[in-house]
């Protein structure tokens, strides 16, 4: 058992950590159900979304300073200092990559947003949502559900690989114009990078877990 395990049985329940865990999951999910509402809105609408994405984004990176700050400040963590920031800078980096994708399409003026980039926003959303709840059950360390919880995102993450192998075969038999090409690979590029970044955030809350089980 390390010491820093030892102190945690000896001090008030964490009041620092995970705050900012619950803050930056619940942003997260929400700039994933903006990406997902940007991609189902008529273009004309869309740049509102998409400013919101990276309102979203820039907040998530602001507490993911604040997180390294508490580090710095506190001797006692809730779970070993590694642990922490890896899951921090895990969830940041989903975000970076939602909001990658908007700027994509925001850049190249994407007027037609295809079946497959709805679909791999609405996997994300749905494994950004998994994410939140496996911060909860990680708070209370029940180590059955945070496996199911990440069984589950692990799963999605699968699914996206497939929508995407699909969509780039599909641009790449069926669209003509070259520039189309690299623009629509780059947005579900990001997409998809966004979904194994999910399963990054799902292989340390598992991780945690299992060093607490």
């Amino acid at each position: 058992m390390s010491l820093n395990t030892i102190f945690q049985f000896l001090v008030p329940k964490d009041k620092k950590f995970f705050p900012l865990f619950e803050q930056a999951s619940t942003n997260l999910i929400l700039l994933a159900e903006t990406l997902h509402e940007a991609v189902n809105a008529p273009k004309s609408e869309r740049e509102e979304y998409y400013r919101k994405v990276e309102e979203l984004e820039a907040v998530i990176e602001e507490i993911t300073h604040k997180t390294h700050l508490e580090l710095s400040r506190n001797f006692i963590t809730p779970f070993d200092r590694e642990d922490i920031h890896s899951l921090i800078k895990a969830i940041d980096n989903v975000a970076d990559n939602m909001h990658g994708a908007a700027s994509r399409m925001r850049l190249y003026q994407i007027e037609k947003i295809t079946k497959s980039i709805r679909k791999l926003t609405e996997i994300n959303l749905e494994a950004c949502q998994l994410i939140g709840l496996g911060i909860k059950e990680l708070k209370v360390m029940n180590h059955k559900n945070i496996k199911d919880t990440c069984k589950k995102i692990n799963k999605l993450e699968s699914k996206a690989d497939s929508v995407f192998d699909k969509a780039v075969a599909d641009i790449f038999e069926n669209e003509t114009d070259a520039k189309n090409v690299i623009k629509y690979k780059e947005v579900l590029s990001a997409l998809e990078m966004a979904s194994d970044k999910c399963k990054s955030v799902s292989n340390v809350m598992e991780q945690i877990s299992v060093k607490h089980s």
